[in-house]
């Protein structure tokens, strides 16, 4: 399947902050501090003020190149022609569900329809499927510019911190390549390509986890 773009407007709007405080999470407090969903130091989400007159700064700019340093680089595991699917799961997994959901939005703070998300990470043993397509997938944004996400917490390997890949495209405009993160991550202080601002808001929901993120593209 190819990439290339971002999106299209949606019906509706919400009150949304600037991109910066969106984005913003220094939640470097430990993992019980952010696991508590609305908790005070918490991400916030740029649903929050959707509609304002405000135009949201965007997630940092594309980068398609493989430099690891860049906390939106893609890394050497990405792979083409994933199936489309909105659970990466492969049946009889063992792991820490995880539900990641969310919106596109573009700079006007209006929700994007029919957004490509692209997604891939490693299993719950720190592992790529190089070979197949196991915790690979894509999905579109509805016409809400929602979506929703279910996988497996992705495990640790050495050299990064808890992350998920995810490539973001609205029709006919460019791909954006970016990383987001687990609050309250000991590794997150010492992986170089660690950005604060793609943190997710992540709670305990049941015996998993809930992460949300709103993506703010430059369409």
């Amino acid at each position: 399947m190819s990439h290339t773009d971002d999106d299209q407007p949606a019906p509706g709007r919400r009150r949304g902050v600037s991109r910066k405080s969106v984005l913003r999470a220094a939640v470097a407090a430990g993992p019980a501090a952010v696991l508590v969903g609305g908790a005070a130091g918490t991400p916030a989400l740029a649903r929050e003020r959707r509609g304002s007159a405000e135009r949201l700064e965007p997630t940092p700019s594309c980068d398609d190149g493989d430099d690891p340093t860049p906390p939106q680089t893609e890394g050497p595991y990405f792979k083409p022609y994933s199936p489309e699917r909105d659970s990466l799961v492969p049946p009889g997994t063992p792991g820490t569900p995880l539900v990641v959901s969310g919106y596109v939005f573009g700079r006007d703070c209006a929700p994007l329809a029919h957004v490509l998300l692209d997604w891939w990470q490693a299993d719950p043993d720190g592992a790529y499927d190089n070979a197949g397509y196991r915790f690979r997938g894509h999905q579109y944004t509805d016409g809400r510019g929602a979506f929703r996400l279910t996988t497996l917490r992705p495990g640790l390997y050495p050299g990064r911190t808890r992350h998920l890949h995810v490539k973001v495209q609205a029709p006919y405009r460019p791909v954006l390549t970016t990383q987001l993160y687990f609050p309250g991550e000991p590794r997150n202080g010492t992986d170089a390509i660690f950005d604060s601002r793609l943190l997710m808001d992540v709670r305990v929901e049941g015996r998993g986890l809930a992460g949300s993120f709103d993506f703010v593209v430059n369409a």
